[in-house]
């Protein structure tokens, strides 16, 4: 058997602070092409010596201010991480974890979750562009995987 992938440091090139350009479909899953422009920063450390993730974003919408929170943990028997998300509208609510891992400086993640009034795949992905930039972008998919909709994206730049 393979020896199993140690991906508990996967994450650590997102402690800091970081400022986020955003771009965010208006309407998801209607094929809409009107993007919102806005700003954001996240603030993220490690937890549980390693196994852990958590970081605080503020998004600076066109009609409020948004507050986030995800909590990733590392299981080394799998090497895969599980992210959870709330936010200031749902704060009663975590998301359904997305599950996956990195390979070369790129993350992918999957769930299965509730968007628009319909269950959909969520699919995530983390990519290290350098040492003070990344990109993270959201898709969902209506029919199973065939075909994804890209309907978020945030270019990170780290500022401290």
């Amino acid at each position: 058997m393979p020896a199993q992938r140690e991906g508990r440091n996967d994450f650590d090139f997102l402690v800091g602070k970081w400022k986020g350009s955003n771009r965010r479909l208006r309407e998801r899953l209607v094929g809409s092409t009107d993007w919102e422009a806005f700003e954001g920063c996240l603030v993220a450390r490690k937890i549980l010596g390693g196994l852990g993730s958590f970081d605080e974003a503020t998004l600076y919408l066109e009609s409020s201010k948004a507050e986030g929170v995800n909590l990733r943990l590392y299981d080394p028997d799998t090497g895969e991480w599980s992210i959870y998300w709330a936010n200031s509208a749902n704060a009663n609510n975590l998301m359904p974890p997305m599950v996956g891992k990195f390979d070369n400086g790129r993350g992918v993640f999957y769930s299965y979750e509730l968007a628009a009034g319909q269950h959909v795949y969520a699919r995530a992905i983390y990519e290290i562009l350098g040492e003070d930039t990344f990109r993270w972008e959201q898709a969902f998919s209506a029919d199973g995987g065939q075909s994804w909709e890209t309907n978020w994206i945030c270019d990170f730049t780290r500022e401290e």
